[in-house]
């Protein structure tokens, strides 16, 4: 029971203080300019919003002709 009580604090420290140390990239220097994410991730999001329409109309419908939706076959 000792060792756990001074375990877990050194494994919740390495773990909050090793983001800080594992930095991808330096600062960003004032002249940049951000990019927008728009093109790529907005398809992406329609796609998502297209599939799980897709999954309850297909639910929906073996919902109504009395089958299990969540059965496989």
């Amino acid at each position: 029971m000792k060792t756990k009580q001074i375990i877990l604090p050194i494994i919740l420290l390495v773990i909050f203080l090793t983001p800080s140390l594992l930095r991808a990239q330096p600062d960003f220097i004032n002249d940049t300019s951000d990019v927008p994410i728009d093109g790529g991730l907005s398809l992406l999001v329609a796609a998502g919003i297209g599939y799980g329409a897709k999954k309850l109309r297909t639910i929906n419908t073996k919902q109504k002709n009395g089958k299990n939706p969540f059965q496989k076959h």
